[in-house]
């Protein structure tokens, strides 16, 4: 399903999705909720049918028994069926989650819209925590709350850095697996007790941007050459093509991988755009960037949120919540991995 925009509002700069209109910045979370257009309620409605399969025919409606309808409330959308179990999470109430840090000054909310037709609600806000990479190439911390209003999906609480240059949302790849990562299923409120539990994880935030920091300036200090590069870009985006290489590679018949021609010349679509992302993304003549690991990251990233998909909010919607959200983590996973590997000219 295409994710389709219905409203959205911004505080400060235009967010790298263009989408929404722009709002006074410090904006408290229930006031970004009311100019985002989402202060609005979900409720579960029973379900009815005909008592006979011709509906002229019927002379009485029987309730579906163990699902209902889960509609908002203000207009009758409805969004889905649902189980018994599935417990509602009012968008009020996840917004209400960030007035804490807002109140206390730790953070701003700066975007906030739905997506999916409504079903996909998610608010940012800026954290204190940022960090500059040489080239003044800034990097921003960012809570993304996201409520969901459907069923077998959970509201989730994480940890995204954003890359101001070209506004790339990037992923967390550390070695610690303690993420600042909270999700919540709809089998449970949204109560004391969980919000105490999801500001332990995300209190972890902090940390993980100086650990995040670090990888970062690992990778701006690690140069890629072409091959490394090449191998690099396929594995992700065109692994089929990479691992025949590698059988190619292992091979004694000096021939065949002689007559092979270069994976540069077999890239398909994806995988050309991020090669050419290596020099004409926005910031790839910055010093972190230029020849560098944290460049090549970045280059995927940049295809993934800026250059999939058919329109900006289904980009948007793959970028952080879809499976191309992954993509980016085993971006940066394979960017590491990479600047560890001893290169063609004897160089660490």
């Amino acid at each position: 399903m295409a994710a389709a925009v219905e409203t959205m509002a911004y505080a400060g700069e235009v967010p790298w999705h263009g989408l929404g209109v722009k709002v006074d910045g410090n904006l408290t979370p229930k006031e970004m909720l009311d100019e985002a257009g989402l202060n609005w309620s979900v409720s579960k409605r029973d379900i009815f049918t005909y008592d006979h399969a011709d509906s002229s025919k019927s002379k009485d409606l029987i309730m579906a028994p163990n699902h209902s309808l889960l509609v908002r409330d203000s207009d009758n959308t409805i969004f889905g069926p649902c189980g018994p179990k599935f417990i509602p999470t009012q968008n009020e109430d996840a917004f209400t989650f960030f007035k804490k840090f807002t109140d206390a000054g730790n953070m701003s909310m700066s975007t906030a819209g739905s997506l999916k037709g409504g079903r996909q609600i998610w608010g940012l806000a800026e954290i204190d925590d940022s960090f500059t990479l040489p080239g003044d190439d800034r990097v921003l911390g960012n809570l993304l709350v996201s409520v969901s209003h459907e069923w077998g999906k959970a509201n989730e609480i994480r940890f995204t850095p954003i890359r101001v240059v070209c506004n790339n949302t990037l992923s967390m790849a550390l070695a610690d697996k303690s993420q600042p990562h909270f999700r919540m299923p709809h089998t449970k409120v949204f109560d004391t007790e969980l919000i105490m539990t999801a500001e332990k994880a995300l209190g972890l935030a902090s940390d993980r941007m100086k650990e995040y920091k670090e990888a970062a300036e690992y990778l701006c200090s690690r140069q890629y050459n072409e091959n490394s590069v090449i191998s690099y870009i396929a594995d992700l985006m065109q692994p089929k093509l990479a691992m025949q290489q590698k059988i190619l590679e292992n091979t004694k018949d000096e021939k065949a991988y002689a007559a092979r021609a270069s994976m540069l010349d077999e890239f398909q679509s994806a995988p050309s755009k991020v090669y050419e992302a290596l020099e004409q993304q926005p910031g790839a003549n910055l010093k972190s960037s230029k020849g560098t690991w944290w460049g090549a990251m970045n280059a995927v990233t940049f295809v993934v949120d800026h250059k999939w998909g058919h329109d900006r909010d289904a980009a948007m919607h793959n970028a952080w919540f879809g499976g191309r959200a992954s993509l980016k983590t085993r971006a940066m996973t394979r960017a590491i991995e990479s600047g560890c590997e001893v290169c063609y000219d004897g160089h660490a």
